[in-house]
Order: structure tokens, then C-alpha cells, then sequence
């Protein structure tokens, strides 16, 4: 989950006459309906995240999330009052949960996530969170390229025309640079000769660590410093990656550019991000034998825990294990 809140989960619709004030609807699914006194409950939920110090995109979801149990509600037949009591609360609760679960198939997070939206309704109704355990979420390896697609992706970005979208894409992939620190790298964080480099980096809770340039990547950048020498707007500004207007690029431009070479590559069947070519190059680093505090200094981890989370088994690595089964044919 990536929010600011941490009970905050993903970002969907908001309805036409519950529309967050701040921003103007997403086009999706239609919201449902809901029926009084349903529909009272969701208006002055709505009106108390109206004054919350939060996000917009943190308002919709929440308000998102909790129609739809409100929607749910409506029809379920629940024992107690669900939203004046704690045992009403904690049944109703209960019973989404496994709605959610059973019925529904959502997986373990989305499960999670409607939750935390739930139990911020209770909890602004002077209720509380529900006593409701949440699901357990299996741990995985974090989502990382397969040497092929690595290869593809590679190919799709030498095919790029342009030097900036060239540097820009293999910053990540071979510096394990977030698309947030990536967009905010400026000229004088990259110090360049004709065979080595470094990177400076500022990443999380304001730590800053210096990666070794990579030779492929050396060359790209190297080939944009020299293009971008002649960029409109170039001498007033110490980004590195520029828009055509000469300004910074936004996180958002960056972010675009590596999903349009990814879907370039015929990857556009998986969602390829900034973050899934840091997975890859922290992944590539650990299964080959790197030490694990060299990688955690490298991906700025604070602590170690987060960067063993690679040594982890993929699916494709389960897969794989079955194939060592014999067969009689």
C-alpha cells in the first residue's frame, strides 16, 4: 500500500452526489446507490473527511470503500445495530470479512484495505475500530523481472530515439533508484569519467548514498549530458532529466516514459514500473551472491529485514520446483 496513510488503501470512483469536493470524479464503474439511512451515514462521513487533513485521493478511496460496505450492509442481515453498537459493529464487520473472502474472492490486501476504510467509518462514528482480525497476507519476494523480460525491456529502451527517455529509463534499472529519487537527481549527482561514475542519491527519511554508475548506464548518461547542453531552458535549472519546456520532470512524466517502453518491450501484460525495475536490479544482485548489506546500502534499506525480503521464493521459483517431479509417459 502505497499512501501516506497507512490505513489508506487504493484509489477508486466516488459517486455523483458524494463527490469529494476537492477533485472532479474518475470515469469506472457507476456507484452504487444506497438507500436511507445508508445513504445519511456515507453523506456525513463524507462531510467529516471533508475537514480531515488528507489527501483527495485518500478521501475518494475512503469514501469509495465504505459505500461499498455500506451497500452491503444494506442488504445483509445482520444481528444487532451495526452502526450503534460494538457487537453490531463487530458482527457486521465479521461477516463483510468474510463476504469479502468467500464470495467475493478479493485477495488478502484488497481484503485489508476495505477494512482500514471500514474501521475509519466506526472509529469517526465514535465507535471504534471493529474487533475484526484481519487476513493474513502470504509473503512473497517483491515483483522483479525474468532475465527475458530483462532482455526485452533493454532492447525496447536502446530502440528509444531519445537519449533523455534512454537515461531516465535505465536509471532504475541498473542504479535501483525509486521513480521518486530518480526524477529528483539533479546534474551535480552525477560525476562522470571515461570508465567509472557515481550516483548520489536522496532518498527516504532524507538519507543520502552514493551508487557506482553502471557502464550501460554511464554511456546513456553521458549521451544525454551532451544533448542536454543544447536544451532549451538547460542553464537555469539543475535537473537533470528536463520536459521540453526545460523544467524538472515530474515523477508522473518519468513514470510514463518507463511504461510506455515496457509496453514497447511487449511487457504491457504486467504492470512495469519504476519499482518493479528496482525489485529487478535488487533481485539480480542478491541471487548472485552480493552480500546483503552491499544491496541494502545500494537501495538506501534503513533496515536490513526489508532487503532479505529478496531472498524470498518467486512463484516462478515454486513453478519450477514442480518440474523436478517425475513423470511416467
Amino acid at each position: 500500500m502505497t499512501s501516506e496513510n497507512p490505513h489508506i488503501p487504493q484509489r477508486l470512483g466516488t459517486t455523483s452526489e458524494n463527490r469529494d469536493p476537492i477533485q472532479p470524479p474518475r470515469h469506472g464503474r457507476a456507484p452504487v446507490d444506497l438507500p436511507d439511512p445508508f445513504a445519511a451515514v456515507l453523506d456525513t462521513y463524507t462531510a467529516a473527511l471533508a475537514a480531515a487533513p488528507l489527501a483527495a485521493q485518500s478521501r475518494r478511496t475512503y469514501i469509495s470503500k465504505t459505500r461499498q460496505y455500506l451497500a452491503w450492509l444494506s442488504a445483509a442481515d445482520i444481528d444487532g445495530d451495526p452502526l450503534g453498537s460494538a457487537d453490531g459493529r463487530d458482527w457486521a464487520v465479521r461477516d463483510y470479512r468474510n463476504h469479502l473472502q468467500g464470495v467475493l474472492k478479493r485477495k488478502p490486501a484488497t481484503i485489508n484495505n476495505a477494512l482500514a476504510a471500514v474501521d475509519d467509518l466506526y472509529t469517526r462514528r465514535g465507535l471504534g475500530p471493529a474487533n475484526a482480525e484481519r487476513v493474513e497476507v502470504p509473503v512473497a519476494a517483491p515483483r522483479a523481472l525474468g532475465e527475458r523480460a530483462q532482455v526485452r525491456y533493454l532492447r525496447a529502451v536502446a530502440a528509444r530515439p531519445s537519449p533523455r527517455d534512454q537515461a531516465l529509463a535505465l536509471v532504475p534499472f541498473y542504479a535501483g533508484t525509486r521513480i521518486a529519487e530518480t526524477a529528483a537527481l539533479d546534474v551535480d549527482d552525477i560525476r562522470l569519467s571515461a570508465r567509472k561514475g557515481t550516483m548520489r542519491i536522496y532518498g527516504k527519511g532524507q538519507r543520502v548514498r552514493e551508487v557506482p554508475v553502471h557502464a550501460q548506464l554511464r554511456s546513456a548518461l553521458t549521451a544525454w549530458l551532451h544533448e542536454r547542453s543544447d536544451w532549451p531552458g538547460a542553464g537555469d535549472s539543475p535537473a537533470l532529466f528536463l520536459n521540453q519546456r526545460g523544467a524538472r520532470f515530474s515523477v508522473k512524466a518519468a513514470h510514463d516514459i518507463i511504461t510506455g517502453i515496457a509496453t514497447d518491450a511487449g511487457l504491457d501484460d504486467d504492470e512495469i514500473t519504476a519499482h518493479v525495475l528496482r525489485h529487478s536490479f535488487a533481485t539480480t544482485l542478491v541471487r548472485g551472491g552480493t552480500d546483503l548489506v552491499i544491496v541494502a546500502e545500494l537501495l538506501g534499506h534503513a533496515r536490513l529485514e526489508t532487503t532479505r525480503g529478496y531472498t524470498r521464493p518467486t512463484a516462478e521459483d515454486r513453478a519450477r520446483a514442480l518440474d523436478l517431479l517425475p513423470t511416467d509417459r
